[in-house]
C-alpha cells in the first residue's frame, strides 16, 4: 500500500465516521419528532427531510471509495461505474424510461 492510499483512507475513514453519527442522529431526531413535533413544518423540516433522503448514500459512498482506494485499478473502475449508474439513476428516474424508448 501507498503512502498516499493510506493518507487518503485515514481522510475517507474519519469523514465515513463523522457523516455515519451525523445520520444516525439526523434519523434520531426525525423519528423523535415523529412523536413529539418540536420542529415547526416549514423550510427547516423540508431540508431535514432532503437530506434524510441523501444521508444514507453518501455513508455508502464515502465507506465505498474507503473500500477501494486500496485495490487493484479494475475495482476502483468498477466501482466508479456502479456509483454513476445508481447516481444517474437516482438523480433522473426517467432515465430508464429514455434509454428503453431509444430501442
Amino acid at each position: 500500500m501507498s503512502k498516499n492510499n493510506s493518507g487518503w483512507e485515514k481522510v475517507l475513514d474519519i469523514l465515513g465516521e463523522i457523516l455515519a453519527v451525523l445520520t444516525i442522529v439526523l434519523y434520531a431526531v426525525l423519528i423523535i419528532n415523529a412523536n413529539w413535533a418540536f420542529i415547526p413544518e416549514g423550510t427547516f423540516f423540508n431540508i431535514l427531510m432532503v437530506i434524510k433522503n441523501y444521508a444514507a448514500l453518501a455513508v455508502v459512498v464515502i465507506v465505498g471509495f474507503e473500500a477501494v482506494v486500496k485495490r487493484t485499478f479494475i475495482t476502483k473502475l468498477a466501482f466508479l461505474i456502479l456509483l454513476a449508474i445508481i447516481v444517474l439513476f437516482h438523480f433522473f428516474p426517467g432515465t430508464w424510461a429514455n434509454i428503453t424508448n431509444l430501442f
